[in-house]
């Protein structure tokens, strides 16, 4: 199968199969001359990344109905961005969001830059989600490569190198099957194939459009691509979270604006270490002195590590926190909104 045969078979998958996603502009209508809007194509992109669809779509429904243009986005206070991000993780995109956002509306006018390299030089804007927005919002010829594409391109081309030493080889490969025709439903079409076709286990290689073209099915055993490397064992942390009540409200922090969960509304912690903390040590590196007690205990896994925090609870006052309703914590990132709603079981 040439190229442009596989080009044309997976388009004319795409235009009947094409997932109904609110950011996007289905093949017919785009065919129809209607095109996406910048904003919504960017906003999405952000939101995917280390995210799935179903995760994402009520966040992008929600920012749509508040922020509907970049200006208002770009307006609108860092806290009450970083609240509405709360349990989209990787909170550095909700800071990128913003400096982004303002970049367009102060730099530009409130209009994307329409080309690879000017999107590129937006802050916050890697080289995929330049890609991604040219390619999409633009039909720009760009070479749109997320995970799904890496999983398709591996299999299609039986490329043995393991990830993420494949990632190279995976690009260049993509980038020539690139054209300039069409080449935003091509982006959309490979993605959609990945989601829905290529899936990482137990691909349906029976419904696929492209399988006479796929090297790792003529192997008997697609799903083995992309190879891997093995993981490393993913480190563990221990840490305490302070929940101090005053009669219906919780005392919360601001975070530091750079670094993990960076901005975001917090309970009060101690530092978060390899060893395990004591009671003794725990009520010691408390925020104020009150009759502490450990009440929970909650785990959660970030990126990079996992993390155990021990919860405390006490009454009494504090300076220097932000006192919020029990019932209004929907602002919090998981890992806090977990220790929180363990600490204040049975006050709620």
């Amino acid at each position: 199968m040439t190229t442009d045969t596989l080009r044309t078979r997976l388009l004319a998958w795409y235009d009947a199969n094409a997932r109904d996603l609110p950011w996007r502009v289905g093949p017919h209508d785009h065919a129809a001359g209607v095109r996406a809007d910048t904003y919504r194509v960017w906003l999405s992109e952000v939101m995917l990344q280390q995210t799935t669809v179903p995760h994402a779509t009520p966040y992008f429904l929600a920012f749509t109905g508040r922020w509907p243009t970049v200006g208002d986005l770009a307006a609108e206070d860092d806290g009450e961005v970083m609240a509405a991000w709360a349990g989209l993780g990787y909170y550095a995109r909700a800071r990128n969001l913003l400096a982004c956002a303002r970049a367009v509306a102060n730099d530009h006018g409130g209009v994307f830059p329409d080309t690879e390299d000017g999107l590129r030089a937006l802050p916050g804007l890697g080289p995929y989600t330049a890609a991604a927005v040219g390619a999409i919002a633009f039909d720009l010829p760009t070479n749109v490569v997320d995970g799904n594409v890496e999983r398709v391109v591996a299999r299609l081309f039986a490329v043995d190198a393991p990830l993420p030493d494949a990632k190279p080889e995976l690009k260049r490969l993509a980038g020539e099957l690139v054209r300039d025709h069409r080449p935003g439903d091509w982006a959309q079409a490979l993605m959609d194939l990945g989601a829905t076709v290529c899936r990482p286990r137990s691909p349906l290689c029976e419904h696929c459009p492209v399988s006479a073209h796929c090297a790792g099915l003529a192997s008997g055993a697609p799903e083995t691509w992309p190879r891997k490397t093995a993981k490393i064992a993913r480190p563990h942390r221990y840490g305490v979270a302070y929940v101090l009540t005053r009669g219906d409200q919780i005392a919360l922090v601001r975070r530091p604006p750079k670094g993990l969960l960076g901005g975001m509304l917090a309970l009060p912690t101690s530092e978060w270490r390899a060893a395990r903390w004591s009671e003794a040590e725990a009520v010691q590196a408390a925020p104020v002195s009150a009759d502490w007690r450990s009440v929970a205990e909650v785990q959660h896994v970030f990126t990079h590590f996992s993390l155990t925090l021990q919860v405390l609870r006490a009454e009494g006052e504090a300076d220097n926190v932000i006192w919020s309703p029990h019932g209004d914590l929907g602002g919090l990132p998981i890992v806090f909104l977990k220790a929180a709603r363990a600490g204040l079981s049975g006050l709620l």
